[in-house]
């Protein structure tokens, strides 16, 4: 498949390490937003162990330095409740690891190998992946440890996953954040074979279906787990 090449913006993020986390007061309020979605002053501070004021008072600060804004929404009686959540900038705080070498590097693949060589680049690391990947799954129970043991592994690549059961016997897994995202939005090959990684790792038992894209303009990347056959 044929590559595009986007235009990145290219401010560099705060944090070096692909495992960022927080080391103050404002950036654990960015990291709670960034890990869970839209949340008023109240909800961040009781999350974060404080008072809905204080909370309110980094978020203002923040919102002063364009890293985060406010929009309402009625809740029923009584005045809107205001929410927060991150801006593009706030969003670029977090590593994107490489992002205008990789996208670069990519484009002069593509140009001077062919499409079909960056094909091949692209189905190695999936292979290298999945090796990877079952080693670490090698003494994993069912599904549900699984799905916990991927997680797991994707966090420690700086995706920021958790996961959940759904409620109907299967699991969604969660990527907050994607620290490929630049190489994975100018080929979106990288996308198609993250899928197919946790497919072949997840076993045959296992259907899985991508709910939520972050390259599509989600807030995160989410899989829905189910048992074969449901």
């Amino acid at each position: 498949m044929s590559s595009s090449k986007p235009v990145i913006e290219n401010s560099p993020p705060l944090p070096e390490a692909a495992t960022w986390s927080p080391r103050n007061a404002a950036e654990r309020v960015l990291f709670h937003l960034k890990m869970h979605g839209d949340k008023t002053a109240g909800e961040l501070g009781r999350a974060l162990g404080t008072s809905g004021e204080a909370a309110r008072q980094q978020l203002v600060r923040l919102s002063e330095d364009g890293l985060v804004e406010s929009w309402s929404q009625s809740r029923g009686v009584g005045r809107p409740s205001q929410f927060w959540r991150l801006t593009a900038a706030g969003q670029s705080r977090f590593p994107d690891t490489h992002a205008a070498l990789t996208v670069e590097l990519l484009g002069i693949v593509g140009d001077t190998l062919g499409a079909e060589v960056l094909s091949r680049i692209i189905d190695a690391r999936e292979e290298r992946t999945k090796s990877v990947y079952h080693a670490a799954m090698s003494d994993a129970g069912g599904l549900g440890e699984r799905v916990a043991r991927l997680a797991d592994l994707r966090s420690a690549e700086g995706y920021m996953a958790d996961w959940e059961p759904d409620g109907e016997g299967g699991y969604v897994l969660y990527e907050n954040h994607c620290p490929i995202c630049a190489a994975a939005t100018a080929c979106q090959n990288f996308c198609r074979a993250e899928l197919a990684v946790f497919r072949d790792v997840l076993g045959p038992g296992a259907k899985v279906e991508r709910t939520d894209h972050i390259v599509m303009g989600a807030r995160r990347c989410a899989y829905r787990i189910s048992r074969a056959g449901d």
